[in-house]
């Protein structure tokens, strides 16, 4: 008996062995196609346009400072400068990142904790308002911004961030498999308040998702070309990083390809030091975000 559970053991260990080989090829493919792209970006980020023109090119080259000094010297004809437009990226995501993940978590907090009448038709709606495209939406939500007289202002993108469905909807999937409601009802007991429950015991249990809705938030924010291209179409002083890097690209006659990867290069950046900085939370958020016991 003894015998055959060693021979099984050894049997299993061996099938690990050939495995494991093949597992670490898949993951270091998946690896590479998902940086190569990057890569790709950074060596156009170094060459002449006319290089680029070529082909692709896998060998960095000399240009990066002479592609970053046409950038400079372009202020005037995009209307903003290149660290300008950062900035203006920066007042803006930072905000709405914060006011999204803050009230996403409040209101799933609320969803899941409270037991009131109409609790599924409001979680109903919640759901039915994440199947509505912004571009549907746009022409309203324009005609609301010319009322409050919030057109052309950062508010008018910043303000609406405190309605995010999607972010709702993942925080209370997390809070149902990782989040504990006897916690709260101690809490109570004790005497704390709702909003010192929610802020003090509440956030800190739910951190890894709100660090990985951060991130998502943050990419979405940052990337968002849309919304900022109509609400900003008429002050330029406020463009954002991805309206300047599109001013770049309008203009066919004198377009600078190592210009625009210099640029798009840049624009990257901010959004590899939130990843960093929050990534040791996204594989537990998603994780224990999307199990439900």
């Amino acid at each position: 008996m003894a015998s055959s559970i060693q021979v099984n053991t050894t049997q299993e260990k061996g099938k690990f062995s050939l495995r494991k080989p093949f597992r670490y090829a898949v993951c270091i493919i998946l690896v590479v196609l998902a940086l190569f792209p990057f890569y790709i970006l950074i060596v156009n980020s170094t060459l002449t346009s006319d290089l680029i023109k070529q082909g692709i090119h896998f060998i960095p080259g000399a240009n990066f400072i002479k592609n970053y000094n046409g950038l400079v010297a372009k202020t005037e004809a995009v209307g903003v400068s290149l660290w300008k437009s950062m900035l203006n990226s920066l007042l803006i995501t930072v905000p709405t990142v914060v006011l999204q993940v803050y009230f996403a978590s409040l209101t799933a907090y609320a969803v899941t904790v409270y037991h009131f009448k109409g609790r599924n038709f409001v979680w109903a709606f919640i759901y039915a308002i994440m199947m509505i495209p912004t571009q549907v939406s746009i022409v309203g939500f324009i005609k609301v911004c010319n009322l409050t007289h919030l057109y052309g202002s950062r508010l008018a993108l910043i303000i609406p961030a405190m309605a995010a469905p999607t972010t709702v909807y993942f925080m209370k999937q997390y809070m149902e498999a990782s989040f504990s409601v006897e916690i709260v009802e101690a809490a109570r007991i004790d005497g704390a308040s709702e909003f010192y429950t929610f802020n003090r015991i509440a956030v800190p249990l739910i951190m890894p998702a709100i660090a990985t809705q951060a991130i998502f938030a943050f990419v979405a924010s940052w990337n968002n070309l849309y919304t900022p291209s109509l609400i900003l179409a008429t002050e330029r002083d406020k463009a954002t990083m991805p309206m300047y890097v599109q001013a770049l690209q309008s203009n066919d006659k004198q377009r600078d390809f190592g210009q625009i990867y210099t640029g798009l290069f840049i624009s990257i950046l901010p959004i590899m030091v939130a990843y960093f900085l929050l990534s040791k939370y996204i594989v537990a958020g998603v994780a224990l975000g999307g199990v439900k016991e």
